[in-house]
């Protein structure tokens, strides 16, 4: 005899989510359909991608890219990344850098988890070397306070923040518990950030004209 399983329900805005409702098949199938954090124990959903923003992540992407392949060999980048922080926090991330460690532990802690066995990273587990955050139009605050903070406490060494609207470019290093800034700058600004030493980001060709 079958027994039905009865699902919670997917409704944004609603509260009690952990990341172990990701565990049941169909709670999995809804999140995998759309863009969705866990917020302290909130369903929210992300704010729509802009092409702003998405053109300016993916320039100053290529510019990373082109530098690791020779100056950091091993490191990888990944984009819309589900990152777990705690049972109530499950960010997805814009973008980040595994270095070669981190590749090496993500993929124990994976393994550990127990979960999705024929994947060797899955969800993020482990604090990555860089995460980076494109800035969204009306939820800045939850780039620039939220995500701030509860990366800071993850202790994630690097988060950059991207902001197409601002046209600016803020690289954070962690220093103790709080983040610091290492390099800032606005429109046409080079940037030198001590995580790539020999690495200028030249900020003008990273926005949409």
């Amino acid at each position: 005899m079958s027994v039905e399983i009865a699902h919670r329900e997917f409704i944004p805005g609603t509260t009690g989510w952990t990341v172990d409702d990701l565990d049941d098949p169909e709670i999995e199938r809804l999140w995998c359909q759309g863009k969705y954090e866990i917020v302290e124990g909130v369903l929210t959903q992300m704010a729509p991608a802009l092409f702003d923003g998405g053109s300016s992540l993916q320039e100053l992407l290529f510019l990373l890219r082109t530098y690791i392949a020779t100056s950091q060999p091993g490191s990888k980048i990944a984009t819309e990344v589900d990152m777990i922080l705690g049972t109530r926090r499950l960010p997805r991330v814009d973008a980040l850098l595994l270095s070669p460690d981190d590749r090496v532990k993500q993929k124990q802690a994976n393994a550990a988890r127990g979960q999705r066995k024929q994947l060797k990273y899955g969800r993020i587990l482990v604090p990555p070397t860089l995460v980076i955050e494109s800035v969204s139009w009306g939820h800045e605050a939850h780039d620039r306070e939220t995500k701030r903070a509860w990366y800071a406490e993850a202790k994630i060494p690097n988060y950059w923040l991207l902001d197409a609207q601002q046209r600016s470019l803020e690289c954070l290093i962690l220093d103790g518990a709080a983040y610091r800034l290492d390099q800032s700058g606005h429109d046409a600004d080079e940037l030198r950030p001590a995580l790539f030493p020999g690495l200028v980001i030249p900020l003008g060709q990273l926005w949409a004209e």
